[in-house]
């Protein structure tokens, strides 16, 4: 019994650490792309590529996160955003997306 409490103690942890919730900022790239699209000048070809079959991801430092909801993020190929939302593994399901505003100036 005491090994069954303790597998679904541990069981509920991981899946706590597997979805985190939060606000992150980086840039919208794309597949073919991923990390290499995370700097200015990278819309045209961010837009070329999704056009292309690619799809839109959300890149943040080095790592790169899939988009669940694609449509959400389109209007911000190749921009610095700021989203808040829930990463799952390596998939990020957007709530909140906006123009960082910092990347403006």
């Amino acid at each position: 019994m005491k090994k069954l409490i303790l597998i679904s103690t541990m069981f509920l942890f991981a899946f706590a650490y597997a979805n985190e919730k939060g606000t992150w900022t980086g840039w919208i790239s794309d597949s073919h792309c991923g990390v290499k699209g995370n700097h200015e000048g990278h819309t045209d070809c961010a837009k070329k590529c999704v056009k292309g079959g690619a799809d839109a991801v959300f890149v943040v430092g080095d790592k790169v996160y899939t988009v669940t909801d694609q449509k959400k993020v389109l209007d911000f190929l190749g921009d610095k955003v700021t989203i808040t939302g829930t990463i799952t593994d390596d998939k990020i399901d957007v709530e909140k997306i906006s123009k960082d505003t910092k990347a403006l100036n």
